[in-house]
């Protein structure tokens, strides 16, 4: 039985991907970096630092990983206080309430940094329904590694067979799997260059996600 529904944030709660894309791209413009789409496609679902430490190994940078991930966030908070374009998934808000009205536990696990997920709740006032949020930033290793979600298993207070995860990256997909828990791949065309194989269901509504459309997702596992 289902008790928890662990989420992503870019690509599934919020579609802000193209607004990193372009403060990455200032970042790399500000640095004479020339990253090919296929590189950044590989950054999806990582955390700030590890892509930086990655721009650092493959271009011979002077400049350290620290340098690179200030520049960019600084880009970001520009980008992010200026935009007005900024919206939630369709039909995420409601499935959120869906699952809260359920009383299903809900967690947050994103890469992106604390800062950056607090300002998107607190834009679309989605605290209410989390039980707990996890930054990926403030973790040891990131996505495709399973830390993040270990940790939001045990912050959901649930076993790991009691959950599941809504992701939209090869890199959080590959965590979610390495972790040992059932994952639904969120195909909405905000993502693109991902890998959604590994995924044990792939979506492309979230009315697909339902409650009373899940019981045929677990029938096999639960």
């Amino acid at each position: 039985m289902i008790k928890a529904v662990i989420f992503d944030m870019d690509g599934v709660i919020i579609n802000s991907e193209p607004m990193h894309q372009k403060a990455y791209r200032m970042m790399f413009d500000e640095f004479n970096l020339s990253v090919s789409e296929e590189l950044y496609a590989s950054f999806t679902g990582m955390a700030t630092m590890p892509i930086c430490e990655k721009l650092c190994e493959v271009f011979a940078l002077d400049a350290t990983p620290q340098i690179l991930m200030a520049s960019k966030r600084k880009y970001f908070k520009q980008l992010f206080e200026k935009s007005e374009e900024l919206n939630l998934i369709e039909g995420v808000l409601e499935l959120i309430q869906h699952y809260h009205q359920s009383n299903l536990i809900l967690v947050l696990a994103s890469s992106a940094s604390m800062v950056n997920i607090n300002l998107i709740f607190k834009k679309f006032d989605l605290d209410r329904y989390f039980k707990a949020k996890i930054s990926g930033a403030d973790l040891k290793a990131s996505k495709p590694h399973p830390e993040i979600f270990e940790k939001a298993v045990v912050l959901s207070g649930v076993s790991k067979t009691e959950c599941f995860v809504i992701e939209d990256a090869t890199n959080g997909i590959l965590a979610a799997k390495a972790a040992g828990l059932f994952c639904v791949a969120f195909d909405g065309g905000h993502s693109h260059g991902q890998e959604y194989s590994q995924a044990d269901r792939i979506v492309t509504d979230f009315k697909s996600l339902r409650i009373e459309n899940l019981k045929s997702f677990f029938k096999n596992t639960h």
